[in-house]
């Protein structure tokens, strides 16, 4: 099997899997349509790719190998998932165009350098390719991954705005809002208190 197939793969099963990413595209989808949830889904590949190519090029392996750091990066994803979990927990049930408490560009950037999945993605796929300081390679590996990442999210902010028209009556949307929030927050949790 080729590399660039084994990091299609490998990347694919990373970035369309349920994570914090995909819950709050969802969510975005449901609650803003999914015009509003690009921004988010355009942030979380370039954040995902910044981070992978400065964990693969040397300084996040450097980073990575501090436990202190590790417990920092930790408890600040698990603050940010807790964060979203609220927002999303108590988002509007109707769409709102003037509203704008969804999810941006910033949000999607910065939260891939506190999300315990991004992490484990970007140090898995450097350790299995052996990308470390491999530039060719490296490259390689964020082109495939800039592809599959901005694919996987958008269809899941796709599939939550197509979703919306179940939730027309009000009190399943409010459900719904609340089941993405404790998802999201049960993520934290689990995040929290995994060995």
């Amino acid at each position: 099997m080729s590399i660039l197939i084994a990091m299609f793969i490998y990347a694919f099963s990373m970035a369309i899997t349920p994570g914090p990413n995909n819950i709050i595209a969802l969510s975005t989808g449901v609650n803003y349509g999914f015009r509003r949830a690009l921004p988010f889904t355009f942030g979380v590949v370039l954040g995902f790719n910044m981070l992978l190519l400065i964990i693969g090029y040397g300084i996040g392996m450097v980073a990575a190998s501090s436990a202190v750091f590790l417990e920092i990066l930790g408890y600040a994803g698990i603050a940010f998932m807790v964060y979203m979990a609220y927002k999303i927990a108590t988002a509007p049930t109707t769409i709102n165009t003037d509203d704008h408490r969804e999810a941006g560009f910033l949000h999607g950037v910065l939260f891939q350098w506190i999300n315990p999945k991004a992490w484990t993605a970007c140090l898995g796929g450097i350790g299995a390719f052996n990308l470390a300081n491999n530039l060719g390679g490296l490259f390689s590996y964020i082109g495939i991954s800039a592809f599959v990442v901005l694919f996987s999210v958008n269809m899941w902010a796709y599939a939550g705005s197509k979703i919306t028209r179940f939730l027309e009556n009000e009190q399943n949307h409010r459900v719904f809002n609340y089941a993405m929030g404790a998802a999201l927050f049960g993520v934290a949790v689990y995040v929290l208190f995994m060995d």
